[in-house]
């Protein structure tokens, strides 16, 4: 894993899976590896958390679920 190596946004994982956001949040929420970005909490707003996940721990973790890996490397 190193730090120019592919990241992917929970959106696009979840399309080439053909799952929801909201499993493939869940899938990778306390995965290792995983960058997690928080917006906090503001007074009138709701804090967000954005994750980018590298592509070894999508891979990982598609092993781990037992499904071939889908995701195709950008040129």
């Amino acid at each position: 894993m190193g730090a120019f190596e592919n990241h992917y946004a929970v959106q696009e994982i979840a399309e080439k899976w053909h799952l929801s956001e909201k499993v493939v949040r869940s899938l990778f929420r306390e995965e290792p590896g995983v960058i997690k970005i928080d917006a906090p909490e503001r007074r009138f707003k709701r804090g967000y958390r954005t994750l980018r996940v590298p592509e070894s721990v999508a891979e990982r973790v598609h092993v781990r679920l037992g499904r071939p890996i889908q995701i195709q490397k950008r040129v």
